[in-house]
């Protein structure tokens, strides 16, 4: 609850500086409770939620203010589509700045908004463009929760920053059980590639347990373990690559929203 200015008793006499006060009260309390309504209903949505069709399935992230939501069919390894970009939620309303769309590149760029209402762990939304019950998978509380950008990699046994120019990045989104990659260019409209699942963390090794993947659809239920730790904030991931190739990378978070 917002704590209300004291009163001093001397002022008691004075009309215009009791209502002077009394508007400050006013003010404080109602951006005070505006932004508690928005900070709680962001937290409420954290997390990955999950809907099951007749021909597959669809998985929404919601995690640090990113947002993502992909259809795929595990089981015929066909995948479909994604989207995803930064959002803010208040009340019962989802806002949304496209960074990218397989299905249409048109709407990058823009800010969309959506209805949300929340039942216990089910969540009801029309951002697949028609009213959907989605459930809660998880609550996207763990170490690795977060999204990440890759910021260093090793070459010739050193660490070597990643300089990029331009709009393109490659991001790893993490909930508490599910994980997505996605290799972007927001201020080309342009998509390179996506994949993900679930994965764990545990005793040092990071495990991947592929769901979907864009480019190569014979990676699909495949598991890739690495040796994982955070340092300072940052994720150091060191391993074999799909390819069989070594790697080890130092990723960072590109937002944190305190919980």
């Amino acid at each position: 609850m917002a704590r209300m200015p004291s009163v001093n008793p001397n002022f008691i006499g004075n009309e215009s500086v009791m209502k002077s006060f009394l508007f400050l009260a006013a003010v404080v309390l109602i951006t005070t409770t505006g932004f508690n309504t928005m900070w709680n209903s962001a937290k409420g949505i954290e997390g990955a939620w999950q809907l099951k069709t007749g021909t597959g399935e669809e998985v929404l992230l919601f995690v640090d203010g990113y947002f993502t939501l992909t259809t795929f069919n595990k089981d015929s390894k066909n995948f479909i589509q994604t989207r995803g970009g930064q959002y803010t939620l208040n009340n019962d309303q989802l806002f949304i700045q496209f960074e990218f769309d397989t299905k249409n590149s048109t709407v990058v760029g823009e800010e969309k908004t959506y209805s949300v209402k929340f039942n216990g762990d089910d969540l009801l939304s029309n951002l697949d463009g028609s009213q959907q019950t989605f459930t809660r998978i998880d609550d996207g509380k763990a170490p690795l929760a977060g999204v990440w950008n890759i910021t260093s990699r090793m070459q010739d046994e050193k660490l070597v920053p990643i300089h990029r120019t331009g709009t393109r990045k490659t991001l790893k989104i993490l909930s508490g059980k599910r994980f997505q990659w996605a290799a972007i260019d927001p201020g080309a409209k342009q998509f390179m590639g996506t994949g993900g699942g679930t994965y764990t963390f545990e005793n040092g090794k990071y495990t991947e347990h592929i769901e979907f993947f864009s480019r190569d659809s014979s990676r699909v239920g495949a598991s890739l373990s690495f040796d994982g730790k955070l340092e300072n904030g940052d994720w150091h991931h060191s391993g074999l690559s799909s390819k069989g190739d070594k790697i080890y990378e130092v990723w960072s978070k590109i937002n944190s929203v305190k919980q």
